[in-house]
């Protein structure tokens, strides 16, 4: 019984090893902009997607609202089902609208959900002078966005 249970130890060590050197491998050559090597495996499968760019973490965001920046922030999780759907919608009308879409990644800055009084995802926020200004919560309709970008963020300028 204590040879089988030292086995099954090791091999879920072996296991453990495997992935993380696998993990390691994948951040090879990649942009990372997480400043971390710890990511989650769905995280590093957007290390390369284009809408997934333009990253900020939670203390670089914490220090342009300290210093009363303008900044509009995506709020999202890799793992949500609704974030899936909306960002190839979302990011496309950013663009278009020529907002400077800052995204934050929840899954990996757990901590983030509290400090910025987040309750699910996606969420856009935009931020005026450093303070809340606007925000739209949940799957929306395409021209809420638009009309987010129009009359909340574009109009503050």
């Amino acid at each position: 019984m204590v040879i089988f249970i030292l086995v099954l130890v090791v091999i879920f060590g072996a296991l453990i090893f495997v992935v993380q050197y696998q993990n390691s491998k994948q951040l090879e050559g990649v942009d990372n902009p997480y400043n971390k090597t710890d990511l989650k495996q769905s995280t590093i499968d957007q290390l390369d997607d284009e809408i997934y760019q333009n990253q900020i973490l939670p203390e670089e965001l914490a220090s342009k609202l300290d210093n009363g920046d303008d900044v509009t922030v995506y709020f999202y999780s890799p793992e949500c089902v609704h974030c899936q759907r909306m960002t190839p919608v979302l990011v496309p009308i950013a663009e278009k609208y020529g907002v400077d879409l800052v995204k934050l990644n929840l899954l990996e800055f757990e901590n983030a959900w509290a400090e910025f009084n987040i309750e699910r995802t996606p969420t856009m926020v935009h931020y005026e002078g450093g303070e809340e200004s606007a925000r739209v919560v949940g799957e929306q309709p395409q021209s809420n966005f638009e009309d987010f970008f129009e009359q909340e963020v574009l109009a503050e300028e």
